[in-house]
């Protein structure tokens, strides 16, 4: 080789070294806001990630993604949001229900965001409409209370004897608790049964509600779609089995965990829609000309193991419309 040709290549490879690193630099970033624990997610991101790679991106090849977990502790969500906001990234993705929606609103007012919403997310003052969102955010609503008054419908189907039915909600939460409780008060005069509610808002109240609601005469419990409660949902469960109180969750971890059976909005398909949505705002989408997306598939769980432990006789329409059954 020619010294020439030689000064020439080391020249260009001098230039194609900052050029590389400068297209790494500019790789957009998706900041992801997560109520849960690391090791709770990772069926759920996997779903995200899903989405993401049916827009064409794949993380770490060209898409970088900062993750944020609260480990269940929904404080520390504005603090979180803030630290997304600080490091620039492209858009934020909060998959903490509507409290990590609001940190993320209020941590900034021009990075796209994607949210996952429990309830209504124009009540909730995420959005202006639906259909029209207008400002930076945009998402998924799975609205929860849709699927409250089936919870009650399928814990009477159970336990048909039952006309006391408990309901377990955090009162420090009311954006959940509030529209819970009267849905589910609804549901509950429809099929003739009374509704008593019992608190927890520390792992030290859950024994005391159980007192409380067998001292009620509740024939069931339908525990409320609150992180905290999903975070503790291995002293819920063993607390159920210990007092035989047949037991709803709202999420599948509720029934894998060894309770009775759940039913709700199906995770991983809300968040495969996150990414999705996060696909399209990368590739310039604004998050006010896309609809905020209503989750319409639901999962119902059913543990028949724990079923026989309690002793009850389950009805084979009952397994028949289970979309997981558990032996």
């Amino acid at each position: 080789m020619r010294r020439r040709e030689f000064v020439t290549l080391l020249g260009s490879a001098a230039v194609a070294g900052p050029l590389a690193a400068r297209a790494q630099s500019t790789m957009p970033t998706i900041g992801v806001l997560n109520s849960r624990a690391p090791g709770e997610s990772s069926r759920l991101l996997d779903a995200f990630r899903e989405g993401l790679n049916d827009r064409g991106f794949v993380e770490g090849h060209n898409v970088k993604i900062e993750y944020r977990f609260a480990n269940n502790q929904n404080e520390r969500l504005p603090a979180l949001a803030a630290d997304l906001v600080q490091r620039q990234v492209t858009v934020i993705v909060s998959m903490a229900g509507t409290p990590g929606a609001l940190a993320a609103k209020s941590a900034t007012k021009v990075i796209p965001i994607v949210f996952q919403a429990g309830v209504d997310p124009v009540a909730a003052g995420l959005v202006a409409s639906l259909s029209r969102p207008e400002g930076n955010l945009t998402g998924v609503s799975q609205l929860l209370s849709s699927t409250f008054a089936k919870q009650i419908e399928l814990l009477h189907e159970l336990v048909p004897k039952a006309s006391i039915i408990a309901l377990l909600i955090n009162p420090t939460n009311q954006l959940h608790s509030q529209p819970l409780l009267r849905d589910l008060e609804a549901g509950a005069r429809t099929l003739g049964l009374q509704l008593q509610v019992v608190r927890a808002s520390t792992p030290g109240d859950f024994g005391k509600a159980y007192t409380t609601l067998l001292e009620l005469g509740a024939g069931g419990i339908v525990i409320g779609p609150d992180i905290f409660f999903l975070a503790q949902r291995d002293q819920l469960v063993a607390l159920a089995a210990r007092h035989a109180v047949p037991a709803i969750y709202p999420w599948r971890e509720g029934a894998t965990a060894g309770g009775l059976m759940s039913y709700g909005s199906s995770q991983t398909e809300t968040y495969r829609q996150l990414g999705i949505y996060a696909g399209r705002i990368l590739k310039g989408g604004k998050p006010a000309d896309l609809p905020v997306q209503q989750s319409t598939k639901v999962e119902f769980i059913l543990n028949l193991k724990t079923a026989k432990g309690l002793g009850l006789t389950v009805p084979n329409t009952l397994i028949g419309r289970a979309d997981e059954v558990i032996e």
